[in-house]
């Protein structure tokens, strides 16, 4: 007798050629709804808008880290191997986690107390992931360009972040 995993679906991504950043978002938000959805597995569905995001926008490393009593673990993510854990209020992830706010730096070499996990990061964002007012995790982004992210990534992102359920 064999057995099927019907669950386990072959998923693709699909957005236009030669459009803006700001249509790439509204292309990919709606494909990401439609993937977490059905799937209550909070990393698996992390793993996924992972994925996406490296996929469609290219970005150097983009991933989550999880709040595990007073530090962040990695939780899933897409680029080269990460920082493991981080303290609360330390880093960009660790601020933004303290700060309950997203934080966008333009330079990572200008933002004070800044945990280099790869020399090749530039710039980065940091959206942090609630759950009934609580941080449980920031989405974390991470480019290899000086000022690549914006107040389009900051609100894209945050939507994108809702999309994790805990």
């Amino acid at each position: 007798m064999r057995f099927f995993n019907l669950s386990c679906m072959a998923e693709e991504i699909i957005i236009p050629k030669g459009v803006s950043k700001t249509e790439k978002y509204e292309a990919l938000i709606p494909q990401l709804k439609s993937l977490v959805e059905s799937e209550p597995d909070t990393i698996a569905n992390m793993a996924n808008i992972s994925a996406a995001l490296k996929e469609v926008f290219s970005f150097y490393w983009v991933g989550f880290y999880i709040v595990r009593g007073e530090q962040l673990v990695l939780g899933p993510f897409q680029g080269p191997i990460a920082c493991t854990r981080i303290r609360y209020g330390k880093g960009v992830c660790g601020t933004a986690w303290k700060e309950q706010k997203t934080i966008l730096v333009p330079n990572v070499d200008e933002f004070p107390g800044h945990i280099a996990c790869s020399s090749l990061s530039k710039s980065e964002i940091v959206i942090p992931v609630f759950r009934q007012e609580e941080v449980v995790a920031v989405l974390d982004v991470d480019s290899e360009s000086l000022n690549h992210f914006d107040k389009t990534d900051e609100r894209y992102l945050s939507e994108i972040a809702e999309l994790v359920k805990f």
